[in-house]
């Protein structure tokens, strides 16, 4: 029989990653793009309410008991805000 011979990976430092350490490298990848996805849903949300604040009437802002001042301002903020 034959040696054989285990194949590593290299980390960027050239070192040797075991199997079960790129697995966790992997995990931490998906965890940090789920939440950017998360962040940028919730954004995206924030920005969609404050458009639809916009379109309103003053009827219905009234009835939220916003005045259109109130949700002109609140429109026109940054989407990070």
């Amino acid at each position: 029989m034959g040696t054989i011979e285990t194949i590593h990976h290299a980390d960027m430092f050239g070192q040797a990653v075991r199997p079960s350490a790129r697995r966790g490298y992997v995990r931490r990848l998906v965890r940090m793009a789920t939440s950017l996805a998360l962040w940028i849903d919730d954004l995206m949300e924030r920005r969609r309410s404050r458009l639809a604040l916009l379109e309103m009437t003053d009827d219905q802002l009234k009835d939220i008991g916003l005045s259109r001042c109130d949700a002109h301002r609140e429109g026109i903020r940054p989407i990070w805000d």
